[in-house]
């Protein structure tokens, strides 16, 4: 049975349009659309959703109060992290970014686009020098894809089926991998020592079908990676390839994964200038040496400049466009879609604005703001840290002496507005410190936990 509403906002929905639309395409009714989708597969009965607004004067209302229950970081002190960051965002990305050439552009060559070409070749040239890599590809949907994209490209390059997960991973990121490689990849862990990796167990379980070993720094507790050389010499020792997930702003500070023998560095790139938003906006991003070998691999666009017919003269566009499903169609090796180009051209702006020199000192204000951070909490009584690594951005802290849940002390300081950090055990919180946190709001919270915990 057809809906009968008519939708305002919605196109072709009035009962005689649809009726005639059926008639062209030669059916009955929108289930014959359907019928090759097995019936237990499919919705029966209508979805549970409220009544449509007709009026735009209600839906705007309705946005509003649904809009109007967030709490921004403008309003509370936040110390959240766990994959999505509170850095400062320069307001000229915004600037640019809401331009409507930039803003509205979607594909590339139908609209002569080249200056957007030239905008991500920038932001790609720019990720490529910080990461000290050759090849970066224009941002997929989000880190996550980009991550197991990554993994995949490990698989197809040695011919192998096992990736190794050396390190701590965000849940949300390893599930969405899982989903991705579940069908031609096993997944094998190593449990972590000192919130690190254990490389005595991953020499153990390295041999001849590890395509790769997967190491994340940060890791999803904030751990910077120390063995990274050593990591590296395991893998290639037994053929496989070392695949990094990481957050490009970290290396500012440190050495990038790259000079310690990374063969695919992937993540996120949210930090680079992109708001919080609901959630935030997320892109990802793959890099490599300059190995046709592995580029031919990458499915996602890469863009690269070229002489044109006039001396002197420089365009942009995509690289080796014969790799990607563009072209191949259903024998590509994987499937791209739309890319979150337009959070490529926003962290190249960032990068750009900030320069070398002003990465380099944010990297530094966050190591010295994160240890500022841990030392303050594990002065509290019965606060301690969960392991003694050294960390970048997030730690994690245990309160099990305390005899409170994590839980309870989010629920205790969130009255106060602040929120503490992300629940990740029963005792466990963790917490962020990023550059907009200064000393005094770490102080702030240390006060507020050390109030809750004598009171209760």
């Amino acid at each position: 049975m057809q809906n009968s509403t008519v939708h305002p906002y919605i196109p072709n929905t009035v009962p005689s349009v649809i009726e005639e639309m059926l008639a062209v395409a030669g059916a009955t009714s929108i289930e014959d659309f359907y019928e090759d989708v097995p019936a237990t597969l499919r919705v029966k009965g209508l979805l549970n959703l409220p009544e449509p607004f007709l009026a735009e004067a209600d839906l705007e209302e309705h946005v509003s109060s649904l809009l109007n229950k967030n709490r921004s970081t403008r309003e509370v002190l936040s110390f959240l992290g766990a994959g999505v960051y509170n850095h400062y965002v320069p307001s000229v990305v915004d600037e640019v970014i809401n331009r409507s050439e930039f803003l509205t552009a979607y594909a590339g060559e139908p609209y002569e686009d080249h200056g957007r070409f030239q905008a991500l070749f920038e932001y790609t040239s720019m990720m490529a020098e910080m990461l000290n890599m050759d090849v970066v590809n224009v941002p997929t949907y989000d880190g996550m894809q980009a991550t197991a994209t990554a993994l995949a490209m490990a698989g197809r390059i040695t011919g192998r089926s096992k990736v190794i997960v050396a390190s701590e991973v965000n849940p949300d990121l390893l599930s969405k991998v899982n989903d991705y490689l579940l069908s031609h990849t096993e997944l094998v862990f190593v449990p972590t020592r000192n919130g690190a990796v254990d490389t005595d167990a991953l020499a153990g379980l390295i041999d001849a079908a590890t395509a790769a070993v997967w190491v994340q720094t940060p890791s999803y507790h904030g751990v910077l990676e120390s063995a990274g050389q050593r990591i590296a010499d395991l893998a290639h020792a037994a053929g496989a390839l070392l695949v990094v997930g990481t957050d490009p702003i970290t290396y500012g500070a440190i050495t990038p994964p790259a000079d310690w023998g990374a063969d695919i560095v992937c993540g996120e790139i949210q930090s680079l200038g992109i708001h919080q938003w609901f959630g935030g906006g997320r892109g990802g991003f793959i890099a490599v040496h300059d190995d046709p070998k592995f580029i031919m691999e990458m499915p996602s666009r890469l863009f690269g400049l070229a002489s044109t017919s006039v001396e002197g003269e420089y365009g942009f566009g995509d690289v080796a466009w014969d790799r990607t499903s563009f072209a191949l169609r259903e024998e590509g090796k994987e499937w791209v879609g739309t890319a979150a180009a337009l959070w490529g051209i926003a962290a190249g702006v960032y990068l750009a604005s900030m320069g070398p020199v002003g990465i380099a000192e944010l990297g530094e204000t966050v190591l010295a703001r994160t240890a500022y951070a841990q030392a303050a909490l594990s002065r509290i009584d019965g606060v301690k840290l969960s392991d003694s690594a050294a960390h970048f951005r997030e730690f994690a802290i245990d309160l099990a002496a305390t005899g409170k849940t994590a839980a309870q002390v989010v629920t205790a300081l969130r009255a106060r507005d602040i929120e503490p950090g992300v629940v990740v055990g029963e005792h466990l919180l963790l917490v962020c410190v990023t550059e907009r946190i200064t000393t005094a709001h770490i102080d702030t919270l240390a006060s507020a936990l050390t109030d809750f915990l004598k009171e209760n």
